[in-house]
């Protein structure tokens, strides 16, 4: 399995929207496990991905629900497992099996369904660096094409 690592500094929630929008456009289908401290920017991030598949600005942190759907032709399902101890309590959702849909999984708190998770997947960091800048590391286990950095700069 391929694994390759890139570190993006982003200076505003606009430019960790297209962000988002950036890795949903190199992605047809699979998992994003997210991680990040509260504001860290994983939501604002999840709202770019929605927007790329043409979904609606409205998009928030499922914490209530744990999952949202989004988009159109392509869906977006929002996992926001914050509330949740762990993978038990994922696994008790009975919605592990959206992991392997034809769809995007995008994750928040993915540390809580640890072992759950495929393992050709994205996982993506969060750091705050200071008011509005976040340091997020996106790490590639084998989901995105080889070339994937370059569409970066």
């Amino acid at each position: 399995m391929s694994k390759d690592s890139l570190t993006i500094e982003t200076v505003s929630p606009e430019e960790t929207e297209r962000l988002g929008r950036a890795i949903a456009a190199l992605m047809p289908r699979g998992v994003v496990a997210l991680r990040g401290d509260l504001a860290s920017g994983k939501t604002c991030f999840v709202r770019g991905m929605a927007q790329h598949l043409g979904a609606p600005l409205a998009v928030h942190s499922p914490t209530f629900t744990l999952i949202n759907e989004y988009g159109n032709e392509r869906k977006l399902y929002h996992f926001d497992l914050y509330r949740l101890r762990g993978p038990y309590d994922v696994e008790d959702l009975g919605s592990t099996e959206l992991f392997e849909a034809d769809a995007l999984c995008a994750v928040e708190w993915a540390e809580r369904a640890e072992g759950l998770l495929p393992d050709t997947r994205v996982d993506i960091s969060f750091q705050h660096a200071g008011d509005d800048r976040r340091r997020i590391t996106i790490t590639n286990h084998g989901l995105l094409d080889p070339g994937w950095p370059n569409a970066f700069g």
